[in-house]
């Protein structure tokens, strides 16, 4: 149970202060009743919170598809860069949100925004195997060498050995590769061509366990993913 200005203000579209006054306008309604105070306790999974008779149709946490354009950085803030947060529209806009996962300012494709840190906790932890897949245009072709390097673990430069990836030639014509990860190690897949003696020219997110970009998003658009999406990509690969 919680009060209904704090419920109410948790979905973003009203302050504390703003949904006082709709109380005092009798605007808000709780399971069909206009309500006197804002300080009246409700469980929003179960009762109705309406506001002119429309319900604010409460989700505890929201979950976001953003397809990232290039020169916007994976953070909620920065004062020199557009963000990832900052590229959100108004209608999903709520306190607390931040992408789950990061992506360089020059590579684009899926990121997750959320306001549910254990969910991204979950999907992000490498000891739960989920996926990210990538697709890159390389400065040369795969090599069976390359496929077998990702298999037991790249060395990087520095020392740091990567946990076992997958790679795979999307082009035989082409220097173009699909690669999975299921870490998120800085500048990850560079650092791993790199240290192979590759260079990645492009790189796109294309996936985040079973679940794809979708591909009628434009970049810097994003849209609500779906309960039956967020169990995809919960799946493993």
């Amino acid at each position: 149970m919680e009060r209904i200005d704090k419920i109410i203000a948790s979905q973003g579209k009203f302050s504390r202060s703003e949904v006082k006054k709709l109380v005092k306008d009798g605007r808000v309604t709780l399971d069909g009743a206009v309500i006197k105070s804002s300080d009246i306790k409700a469980d929003p999974n179960i009762n109705d919170i309406a506001i002119d008779g429309k319900s604010i149709g409460y989700k505890k946490h929201l979950y976001l598809m953003l397809n990232k354009p290039q020169g916007v950085v994976s953070a909620t803030e920065d004062t020199d860069h557009k963000t990832v947060i900052d590229l959100v529209p108004k209608e999903f806009k709520r306190d607390g949100l931040f992408p789950a996962g990061r992506l360089d300012g020059d590579t684009v494709g899926f990121v997750l925004i959320t306001d549910d840190g254990d969910f991204a906790h979950r999907i992000l932890s490498p000891k739960n195997h989920i996926m990210k897949t990538y697709h890159a245009t390389l400065q040369r072709p795969v090599t069976d060498e390359d496929i077998e390097a990702f298999k037991k673990g790249v060395e990087l430069k520095d020392g740091t050995l990567c946990l076992e990836a997958q790679v795979r030639a999307l082009d035989s014509d082409k220097p173009m590769a699909e690669i999975k990860i299921c870490e998120g190690k800085y500048h990850q897949v560079k650092r791993m061509f790199a240290a192979l003696g590759n260079k990645v020219v492009f790189l796109k997110r294309v996936k985040m366990g079973e679940l794809s970009l979708d591909e009628s998003l434009e970049e810097g658009q994003c849209r609500e993913i779906t309960p039956e999406e967020l169990r995809l990509i919960q799946t493993k690969d």
